[in-house]
């Protein structure tokens, strides 16, 4: 018999004999703990589960109070005289809920089909001006509703809810309509309240907070490529759907509310951080930035010969030609037919061509590395220099991203359609892609932003006295970290050391390990354990931050950043220990990293202010991580980069002083 056979038996026997620690009489039903049983789902991997606690529960900001079931009074307004009395209402409302009913998600394209309404709570409507059906019935002029709901909309001292109100609010620039007065956010709210929740979108929150499942859009337009646009949807059913999006709106708003209250830090958050974004981002996306559609056509050729070459170098090294977009077929050359050595396998038990393993690879032998460059060029190419030129707006002639604030669990902001945070800066190619974002005649790209900000975060979070003296004294603090580890004088630092002491100093910040500092050095093991054993001795109140972090998020379940935004670690004290040390090194990050996305939201908003006066001569464009982008007439270049940049120094009172680098250019490239 098989030798292995006795132990796969043992294996595959269910053990009967286990102490459990409880007893049977224990095993009984209990008061149910929502929490507790989503930190199960996320640990053991039952993501669909897992979603459907939409993770709120992980948290005590999510303990909230859900309003009791109400009855709902919907109705379509398709009379003059019903919607005057709508009207009359709003007039004297304190606020009240809106939300739009559009042709197309994008913001720059979207087309007004109706407004919904809601002041109280189960009592809204519906107002369609454009369902264009067949056999559609008469509908209200959309010019003359608009023009009566234009003072509304536009008057300040009437508050007005959304969920993701900046989209409705560009659906209202659309059409002449400057809405101010945005109050209140049910997705910021919830997003405030925990970041980490696995969705904010109203269909999950109304199930969390209100119990309630709501009309999905699936179930009125259909799906896939037979789902109707809003227009072509049946009165009946798109009054429900769209006056349940107002009421629903306004119960979140009621709950989402009452929920910040309960701790003064996070309403600061939401209230003087998050809203206040919402007018500069909606300010942002409509400038949008230009785009020189024929430089990307001239760099797409080059890179397109660039790709031929490397294909053909990539064929004659394999000695025959085979589909780079496979990775079977990849795995066949360079495992199978070249014989490189196996460094990791699948779950299916395949040999990797994953990119950390192409690296690895690449140090030793071609192929690989031809690989990973034919990579990145075809990511290029794809993902910008074909795409951006589909991305620019007829009407405008710019690109118009759509920046995304309740995505990130760190508060730092996403951008999508197209996504302009992750625009590659390492390689040529990728530079050059910049050089396509450009300024118009008359007027220069103004880039400015934080240096080494989360350094500065770590300096003051930390209260190391070697760190902030380096800071305070304005050394190179990779130098100073140089010197420092190695035992060498400022001027003696080389720059392979200094190299080494940035990756440790950034490393540090990102929880990496000695194996992982060494796999980034291409240094031993042991030699990279020295490094950080040193580096903490020398600095022995980032290691005290870090343990006493740790240590805090464990005992509460959440980091903070310096301005008291939340990031919940559901994970921190999971039994399985990747898993616990992965959230323990995002205790570590995430106020740093958490902070410096504070720290720009609130020096947008100063910068907002302050372009009140000057929005002729100069115009915010773009944010991308630490980075502010402006439009700036030339006149006005030197005037504007001095005053933004002492408004975004500050932006915070932290142990160090902030500061920022400015370029000024033609283009994003020369200006960064």
């Amino acid at each position: 018999m098989p030798e292995f056979l006795p132990m796969s038996h043992e294996l595959a026997t269910i053990k009967l004999d286990c102490d459990t620690g409880v007893s049977i009489d224990e095993l009984v039903p209990r008061e149910s703990d929502p929490a507790a049983l989503a930190a199960y789902y996320r640990e053991f991997g039952f993501t669909r589960w897992y979603d459907e606690t939409e993770s709120v529960a992980d948290n005590d900001a999510g303990n909230v109070q859900a309003l009791p079931q109400v009855d709902t009074d919907y109705e379509c307004v398709l009379d003059q005289k019903i919607f005057d009395q709508w009207v009359q209402r709003l007039r004297q409302s304190g606020s009240f809920a809106v939300d739009t009913e559009t042709t197309s998600i994008d913001y720059m394209l979207a087309e007004l089909v109706g407004i919904s309404l809601c002041i109280e709570v189960g009592k809204a409507c519906y107002i369609p001006l454009c369902h264009s059906y067949e056999d559609a019935p008469d509908q209200l002029d959309k010019a003359a509703v608009l023009a009566a709901l234009k003072p509304i909309l536009e008057d300040p001292e009437i508050g007005k809810i959304g969920q993701n109100i900046k989209y409705d609010a560009h659906i209202f620039i659309g059409e002449g309509i400057r809405m101010r007065g945005i109050a209140h956010d049910t997705m910021l709210a919830s997003y405030v309240l925990n970041s980490t929740a696995s969705r904010h979108n109203m269909d999950a929150l109304a199930r969390y907070y209100l119990d309630r499942e709501t009309i999905h859009y699936e179930d009125i337009a259909g799906k896939g490529v037979k789902q109707k646009t809003f227009d072509q949807i049946d009165l009946e059913q798109a009054s429900d759907y769209a006056a349940e999006d107002a009421d629903v709106t306004l119960q979140l708003h009621r709950v989402l509310s009452a929920g910040l209250q309960q701790d003064e830090k996070l309403h600061q958050v939401y209230r003087d951080i998050e809203m206040p974004l919402v007018d500069v981002l909606l300010e942002i996306e409509q400038n949008g930035v230009l785009i020189d559609r024929a430089m990307l056509e001239m760099q797409g050729k080059e890179i397109a010969q660039q790709l031929s070459r490397i294909e053909q170098e990539i064929y004659q090294l394999s000695g025959e030609v085979f589909n780079l977009s496979s990775p079977k077929q990849i795995q066949s050359i360079l495992y199978e037919k070249l014989e490189l050595p196996v460094l990791r396998k699948t779950p299916k038990g395949q040999p990797s061509t994953a990119e950390d393993v192409l690296e690895e690879l690449a140090a030793e032998y071609e192929i690989p590395a031809l690989i990973l460059e034919q990579r990145s060029l075809n990511k290029l190419m794809s993902t910008y220099i074909e795409r951006l030129p589909q991305e620019i707006n007829a009407r405008t002639g710019r690109v118009h991203t759509s920046y995304q604030q309740a995505v990130a669990s760190t508060g730092r902001l996403s951008s999508t359609s197209p996504n302009l945070q992750n625009i590659p800066v390492r390689t040529a190619e990728g530079r050059r892609i910049r050089e396509a974002f450009v300024a118009p005649a008359g007027c220069k790209i103004l880039a400015l932003d934080y240096s080494q900000i989360e350094l500065r975060i770590m300096a003051h979070l930390s209260a190391d006295n070697s760190l902030l003296n380096a800071f305070a004294k304005g050394l190179d603090v990779h130098r100073a970290t140089a010197a420092e580890v190695f035992g060498a004088s400022l001027e003696q630092v080389s720059a392979e050391q200094r190299r080494a002491a940035k990756a440790i100093n950034f490393g540090l910040i990102y929880g990496m390990s000695a194996f992982g500092l060494g796999k980034q050095l291409s240094i031993g093991r042991n030699e990279a354990q020295q490094y950080v054993d040193t580096y903490f001795e020398r600095y022995p109140g980032v290691k005290r931050y870090m343990e006493e972090t740790k240590q805090r998020a464990r005992d509460q379940g959440y980091v903070e950043t310096v301005f008291g935004r939340r990031l919940y670690l559901p994970d921190i004290n999971a039994r399985n220990a990747n898993v616990r040390q992965y959230a323990e090194r995002t205790a570590i990050n995430a106020p740093m990293q958490g902070s410096a996305a504070d720290i720009i939201k609130r020096a947008m908003i100063t910068v907002h202010h302050w372009l009140g006066d000057n929005r002729d001569a100069c115009k915010m464009i773009m944010q991308v991580h630490d980075e502010l982008v402006f439009e700036v007439a030339e006149s006005e270049v030197e005037r504007c980069c001095d005053s933004i940049a002492e408004l975004m120094t500050g932006a915070a009172d932290l142990s160090v002083e902030l500061e920022v680098d400015a370029g000024i250019g033609r283009n994003w490239n020369e200006a960064h």
